[in-house]
């Protein structure tokens, strides 16, 4: 122990986070001892549970240090290259794993199941995304595709852009989703009238516009649930 520092040496080995991932799998682990793992050793005078717990409080929580560069890594005492590197290696694994699922097929039943889908890739985005899931007449993804960055408003999200992909991947129904980046998933006007102009296109090219999700911080919106968007023929 290093004045009240309180050393990961000094921790009971079953309690250690390497031990308690082994012993009751990485799903019982907190945010600051996965981040410890990752980072695998402490700084000067401070464990690594300590620098761990700091790098969290100081970027605002795995939000934050998701839009974190290298450069403001490195900026934070006690994190040098190559711990920079372990812990822009773990957020880019995970946002990878996240885009694997369209390649398998994933398959949409509810609502839920196509937030499941973009919810961590898309709760923590700055800017407005407007991606589109397109489907085959089984519900299973063909295809997932970001169309638009930006604010979002009629004129820049066209039904032309949209249902030209979901004519070129032969897409039986198209689900799209956007985010908004401040947590709050209740619909524009804006958006409102988006979702009917892409309806209507869907309905006189013949592929359904599924639902229209709004994506907010573990939140979401969805206009089919809210009767905004006919049910399917």
């Amino acid at each position: 122990m290093v004045g009240n520092q309180l050393m990961l040496r000094d921790v009971p080995e079953e309690e250690r986070p390497r031990e308690r991932m082994i012993r009751q799998g990485r799903e019982h682990l907190s945010n600051v001892e996965l981040i410890a793992l990752l980072l695998r050793t402490g700084s000067m005078g401070e464990s690594v549970m300590a620098l761990a717990q700091r790098v969290l409080s100081q970027t605002g929580g795995l939000k934050g240090i998701a839009h974190l560069s290298y450069h403001e890594l490195t900026q934070i005492h006690g994190i040098g290259p190559a711990k920079a590197v372990q812990i822009l290696a773990g957020i880019e694994l995970g946002q990878r794993l996240m885009k694997v699922l369209p390649d398998e097929r994933y398959a949409i039943r509810s609502p839920e199941d196509a937030v499941q889908l973009v919810m961590e890739e898309m709760r923590f985005l700055q800017q407005e995304h407007f991606v589109c899931m397109f489907l085959n007449t089984k519900n299973r993804v063909i295809e997932k595709k970001c169309i638009f960055i930006g604010s979002l408003n009629s004129s820049v999200v066209h039904p032309r852009e949209i249902f030209r992909e979901a004519i070129r991947c032969s897409a039986a129904g198209v689900i799209c989703v956007h985010n908004h980046p401040s947590g709050d998933p209740t619909p524009s006007q804006e958006d409102l009238e988006i979702t009917k102009r892409l309806y209507n296109a869907g309905e006189m090219i013949g592929i359904d516009l599924i639902d229209h999700l709004i994506i907010g911080d573990q939140l979401y919106y969805s206009m089919r649930e809210k009767g905004l968007i006919p049910g399917n023929k």
